[in-house]
């Protein structure tokens, strides 16, 4: 993409920040006189939270925008066309090597070329360039505090507040119990529901169709066309989710099942590539029910984590059984097998093969 000449751009300013690298990091971006945010992840790296930046402030500011950092990581790939290269490589560096954080790069990629107008530039950092001061600050609080922040007006009173103690974020204490955990009651699906749950594509192939995700999907479908025979009001649950979850769906399909989608917040799937975001519209269109229990995008890592966390817990409210597509030497699903086995009727494993 070149770079297209728009004067009346609107300057914004990203920055981001990491403790330790990786470790906490944050983000924020700033307009003079205009809207600012900033926002927190437990465990990521500095070049990530640059991207961020720069992605949220694209995605939550509207015409015609300069993004002004002082990240080349960022910058360069405009400016510099970095993008043709990676795509021409299919998405390998110029050392053959998968191009890193491509999970933000793809979207964020197509996200500027549809605009068209999105510019760059490069800021020395830490010059005492006051609108890049001030971003590098906000993501620094960010990540220090463990919460984001945002407003409607930027102007140098924003970082005052935040250097003021009173106005760091309060955390719940230590064993309080969560508010936002569904309660139990009258359940939502009607029938025999079963939830898919389980990995996503790095421990499934890869995120394009290949033999691993294609066994699993047979295995899928086996099972469902299964348990029909035995439950003839049988519902497939998933959160269509990638990986597993949308391979449920295409199961449930094959198998000629009725499927609901339950939906952790509105827009999980915004970050995604574009072909996994046209799928999972199609899937979602074709459900028989449709849940979605939030309406905002969780602002961060620690709160994504917990509305995922409440999603599952609806299902196990919710579902008679499970289907779950995990590895068994994998340790980052134990929690959820052992969450499904104490909550439902039956859990079934799909152990993933090579």
């Amino acid at each position: 993409m070149s770079q297209i000449s728009n004067a009346a751009a609107r300057e914004v300013f990203t920055d981001g920040s990491c403790l330790g690298n990786p470790g906490p990091g944050g983000w924020a971006y700033v307009v003079d006189g205009g809207p600012w945010a900033c926002g927190f992840e437990p465990a990521t790296t500095n070049q990530r939270m640059e991207v961020v930046a720069a992605v949220q402030a694209v995605e939550d500011l509207d015409g015609p925008l300069r993004i002004v950092s002082d990240s080349t990581y960022v910058v360069k790939c405009f400016t510099d066309e970095w993008w043709k290269g990676w795509h021409r490589r299919n998405w390998l560096n110029t050392a053959k090597k998968p191009v890193a954080n491509r999970d933000l790069w793809e979207p964020f990629i197509e996200a500027v070329l549809a605009r068209g107008d999105v510019t760059f530039e490069w800021v020395k950092g830490h010059a005492g360039q006051r609108l890049n001061s001030a971003a590098d600050a906000l993501a620094v609080h960010a990540a220090g505090a463990g919460a984001g922040q945002s407003g409607n007006r930027f102007d140098d009173d924003v970082l005052d507040r935040l250097s003021d103690p009173r106005s760091a974020p309060q955390r719940p204490a230590k064993g309080a119990v969560s508010t936002d955990e569904p309660t139990s009651g009258n359940r939502e699906i009607t029938g025999h529901a079963v939830a898919v749950l389980g990995h996503r594509p790095p421990e499934l192939g890869g995120y394009n169709e290949n033999p691993v995700s294609r066994k699993v999907l047979r295995q899928l479908s086996d099972v469902i066309a299964a348990k029909r025979k035995m439950h003839p009001d049988l519902v497939v649950a998933t959160g269509l989710g990638l990986g597993a979850e949308t391979l449920g769906a295409e199961a449930a399909l094959a198998a000629g099942v009725p499927y609901v989608v339950v939906l952790a917040f509105e827009g999980v799937e915004r970050r995604w590539p574009g072909p996994s975001r046209q799928r999972f519209a199609e899937l979602r269109q074709r459900a028989g029910q449709e849940f979605v229990l939030a309406n905002r995008v969780p602002v961060d890592t620690e709160a994504f984590g917990k509305a995922m966390r409440r999603r599952d817990t609806w299902f196990m409210h919710n579902c008679d059984e499970a289907v779950l597509v995990r590895r068994t030497d994998d340790r980052t699903l134990g929690d959820l097998y052992r969450r499904l086995e104490e909550a439902l009727d039956d859990v079934w494993v799909i152990e993933p093969g090579d």
